[in-house]
């Protein structure tokens, strides 16, 4: 059975009401409908090549109402789904009782961790709920600092942020606060990659002074 398209997208926030209004929606039944049309439009439905989509983290508001009814919501979504944990997922291990919520977790998507590796266009690539230590958050203060990966020289797909930025050096912002509410394929992944290997490359044949 060949393998359908690969997607990412990260801090879905599903029936989080303030996170629906800064997005500009009056409800979070129109913000979560308007990602459901997204997501549908998409991502194959058919089983005989099911796509992939990564979520990177931040579902729901973490609530257990909301997150059962987030799960729920991407449970109904075409794909074969993964998630990098997020800070308001309670399966992160960063919650004292994470594990109680791993097997409810694993109803729903095909793995779960904190971190992972992708290999894409030859680059070994991280992905995770965070950027990189040192990079920022949504906030004045950078949270979560022992959750973040160090900045090793690999290219990084994140999410957390909530911004409309989509790169900073090596780091790709998938949230869908920069993607139009809309998963991002892998297609443009290394589309991004390419061009940062080129820069990279004429950055060092550059003459020096």
């Amino acid at each position: 059975m060949a393998g359908g398209r690969i997607f990412f997208t990260s801090d879905l926030h599903i029936g989080h009401q303030r996170v629906a209004g800064l997005r500009g929606f009056e409800t979070t039944g129109e913000h979560d409908a308007a990602l459901a049309e997204r997501w549908d439009t998409l991502v194959n439905p058919h089983h005989d090549r099911p796509d992939q989509v990564w979520v990177l983290g931040d579902i729901s508001s973490g609530g257990t109402r909301a997150e059962t009814e987030a799960l729920a919501w991407i449970m109904q979504r075409p794909g074969i789904k993964h998630l990098i944990t997020g800070n308001h997922d309670n399966c992160h291990p960063m919650r004292r009782e994470s594990h109680r919520f791993q097997r409810k977790f694993l109803g729903v998507f095909e793995s779960v961790q904190p971190f992972a590796v992708r290999k894409i266009r030859g680059q070994y690539v991280k992905l995770s709920h965070f950027p990189y230590a040192g990079s920022g958050d949504h906030t004045e203060e950078e949270r979560f600092a022992e959750w973040r990966l160090p900045d090793t020289g690999n290219i990084l797909l994140h999410g957390h942020i909530h911004s409309a930025e989509r790169q900073r050096g090596r780091e790709i912002h998938v949230g869908v606060d920069a993607w139009g509410l809309t998963p991002v394929p892998l297609e443009t992944i290394e589309e991004m990659i390419e061009v940062m290997r080129a820069t990279v490359s004429a950055e060092s044949t550059v003459p020096g002074p």
